[in-house]
């Protein structure tokens, strides 16, 4: 009997990692073959009297990425806005997060973890139309209440986009403080140190994986948006614009191309924080 059971455990472990495997082998076919034919797509031409793609290899696409000017400022702008919303939300979400699960009683967790999980339920479009209506320069509510309003533009595409992907700072961040048990910071108080060192000392280092999770989330998001760029930044062109409006033209080689650039800064990015050996400790 208790071989039986043995073998029955084993049989339906063995069923359970058939059935997750195969969409998992699906979701990366599909995902890696995506990659492929925008990578294959790149290297194709259009023809200049009929705009069919012309499917032959070519390094024409990317040269006019690198000779353009225009196109080096819309990629600075976009890591500027993908920088400036991840620094934005790191500073709101380290004291967000300690406060929820440090500070905080368990009541007052609870709350704060539904306030921050409510807003992933809430439609996108939803709220960066909200923050449209908030942040109109020509009679939104910050200028009825607060006399002026930033004009559409960077600014406004970061406060926006620093809302959206907020939560997605203070999960990550909230879980590493999970981590930091309460000793080591009394320990830090009782040997003398203030709370400015103890920050440094204790707090940072162990919650460097989550920040830097964190970040690749808050980066990697704002530096492919696009809907949100359109409804709040004004005349505000970013690689996500510049991607839609070339696919819209059927110019599809050179939208090809100009997506290896984000891919190329996140495959950059994450390079460079595996490097730090954050991701082996979370």
């Amino acid at each position: 009997m208790r071989s039986f059971s043995r073998w029955l455990v084993r049989h339906r472990k063995v069923q359970l990692g058939s059935l997750l495997g195969i969409p998992l082998v699906w979701l990366v076919v599909v995902y890696l073959g995506s990659i492929a034919a925008l990578v294959v797509s790149s290297f194709y031409g259009l023809d200049s009297f009929t705009f069919s793609v012309v499917k032959k290899f070519q390094l024409t696409n990317y040269q006019e990425l690198m000779s353009w000017a225009p196109y080096g400022r819309i990629t600075l702008r976009t890591m500027v806005i993908a920088v400036g919303v991840t620094v934005v939300d790191l500073s709101l979400a380290i004291p967000i997060a300690f406060y929820m699960v440090k500070v905080a009683t368990p009541r007052v967790r609870r709350v704060l973890t539904v306030a921050v999980t409510v807003p992933l339920w809430a439609s996108y479009l939803v709220k960066a139309y909200a923050w449209r209506v908030l942040l109109d320069p020509a009679g939104g509510l910050f200028k009825r209440v607060l006399g002026g309003s930033p004009r559409l533009g960077i600014v406004t595409v970061i406060i926006t986009l620093g809302y959206l992907w907020l939560p997605y700072a203070i999960l990550p961040i909230a879980a590493g403080f999970e981590r930091l048990p309460n000793s080591l910071l009394e320990a830090s108080s009782d040997l003398g140190a203030k709370a400015g060192q103890t920050f440094r000392s204790v707090i940072v280092p162990m919650l460097k994986p989550a920040v830097l999770a964190a970040s690749i989330f808050t980066f990697s998001l704002s530096l492919g948006d696009y809907i949100a760029v359109g409804i709040v930044g004004g005349k505000t062109q970013v690689i996500g614009n510049v991607i839609y409006s070339n696919f819209g033209v059927n110019n599809v080689p050179l939208a090809a191309a100009f997506a290896m650039v984000p891919m190329a800064i996140m495959v950059g990015y994450l390079l460079l924080v595996r490097k730090t050996g954050a991701l082996d400790n979370l």
